[in-house]
């Protein structure tokens, strides 16, 4: 049985001959005619998509792209100790990169549309889940390329690692002189690259691909150390930045939950709340009555049970302090307080009506008991919640409170329970009966 399962994750029994996989490898490394063309094209085609912002442009981009070629060939050839190869492909990998950004760089120049849409800064903060990204997609291209049966792996790694975009989104921080955009999306492009070229060193090693030995034994540690040198020099940085933006996002969720909970002040609204996770910073504007300082000392004092001690926390007043927008604008956010306004004056008023009318259901009720049972002296008809450790929690019931002269009998009180389920729409009831006492008697 484990054999068999095993049988199944094994990959030698549908590997490709090893020339073919190394043919195919070397011609997908060289850019020239066919190869150069369609890299052109690519270029221009993802500069298009990142410029009008369309994700479905962005991937045909990506599908049309061969830059993966050389990267692939870089890693292959590391893994046989093909000198060649490496030189070859990584020299073709610096010609790709450049057309790249040349390209890119002088299309965001010509194009009368600079700004930076959502799909360009996506692309400017790489983080350690694109490290994991790469890596993984390129176990999986490199497996497909080892394959006889490769089906749509190769296009469906094109997309994932997405070479390309960050590419051209790199050029685009040139041409607008964002050079933070440049670093970022160039860094995205690097970490793209290394780890694809790495899965793909792993995986030829495990397939057991012909091997050369350098005759230097001083080559193979060289090449050695300068591989690790790019994987750690690229891994860490992302490392940080991963770390910064789960920091970020965790702020930012404390902060929300803070301003939900807590930010909540009679006859006041909140107009608008800015959040900066990088300054620690939240700053509330509210509109309504006056906030005392009190008032705002006491929010503050709350930051610390959602973990938001070294937050600056800022309370603004008046539609004067929100921030770029018009008159419009603050008409929409006035109209929105009033709508908020009304909203919680119609659920008092459901609140109170609801209130009047249980009174007037446990005085209609009491009236049809006392029909009934003419010894009733008095009664208590009340809606409740019953509390209790079990998983239901909150069990919503009606308390009747009956004070009457004489014990019933237990068929008689079933059948005054049910009456009750029934008048009072409700199948959970809590019935407890009092005797009272004939004082006149004493």
């Amino acid at each position: 049985m484990n054999i068999k399962i095993l049988d199944t994750f094994r990959l030698f029994k549908e590997k490709e001959d090893n020339k073919i996989v190394r043919k195919s490898i070397e011609q997908d490394v060289v850019f020239h005619g066919t190869n150069l063309w369609i890299l052109f094209f690519a270029i221009l085609v993802a500069s298009l998509g990142l410029n009008m912002n369309s994700t479905a442009v962005i991937i045909g981009a990506m599908l049309i792209s061969p830059l993966m070629g050389p990267i692939v060939g870089i890693g292959f050839g590391v893994a046989i100790n093909d000198l060649s190869l490496i030189r070859k492909a990584f020299k073709n990998y610096l010609f790709a990169a450049a057309v790249g950004l040349v390209a890119s760089t002088v299309y965001f120049l010509l194009s009368p549309i600079d700004e930076a849409h959502s799909e360009i800064l996506s692309r400017t903060l790489p983080t350690i889940y694109d490290v994991l990204i790469a890596f993984f997609g390129g176990f999986a291209g490199i497996i497909a390329l080892s394959s006889k049966h490769k089906g749509n792996v190769i296009a469906g790694v094109a997309i994932a690692t997405a070479l390309m975009p960050p590419l051209c989104t790199a050029g685009y921080g040139l041409a607008t002189g964002q050079f933070n955009f440049f670093l970022g999306a160039f860094y995205l492009y690097l970490i793209n690259s290394v780890f694809i070229a790495l899965a793909t060193l792993i995986t030829t090693y495990f397939m057991k691909f012909p091997v050369k030995k350098y005759e230097d034994p001083r080559i193979a540690r060289k090449e050695r150390v300068i591989l690790w040198s790019v994987v750690s020099v690229t891994l860490i940085p992302s490392m940080y930045l991963g770390y910064d933006i789960v920091q970020q996002h965790k702020f930012i969720d404390r902060s929300n939950s803070f301003v939900s909970n807590e930010a909540i002040f009679p006859n006041d609204y909140l107009l608008q709340k800015d959040i900066d996770p990088k300054k620690q910073s939240i700053i509330l504007t509210f509109g309504g009555k006056e906030i005392l300082p009190e008032q705002i000392a006491e929010l503050k004092s709350k930051l610390k049970y959602y973990n938001l001690e070294d937050a600056a926390l800022e309370v603004r007043q008046g539609f004067t302090f929100v921030k770029d927008v018009g008159s419009e604008d603050r008409l929409s956010q006035l109209t929105l307080a009033m709508k908020r306004m009304e909203e919680e004056r119609l659920m008092i008023k459901m609140d109170l009506d609801s209130l009047t009318n249980q009174s007037a259901i446990s005085q209609q009720v009491y009236k049809e008991l006392k029909t009934q049972y003419p010894d009733l002296k008095e009664a208590i008809i009340q809606p409740v919640s019953v509390n209790s450790d079990s998983l239901q929690g909150q069990i919503a019931t009606h308390l009747v409170v009956l004070s009457l002269k004489n014990k019933l009998d237990e068929p008689d009180q079933r059948k005054l329970e049910n009456w009750l389920k029934v008048r009072l729409n409700n199948e959970s009831i809590r019935l407890l009966i009092e005797i009272h006492k004939d004082e006149s008697k004493k």
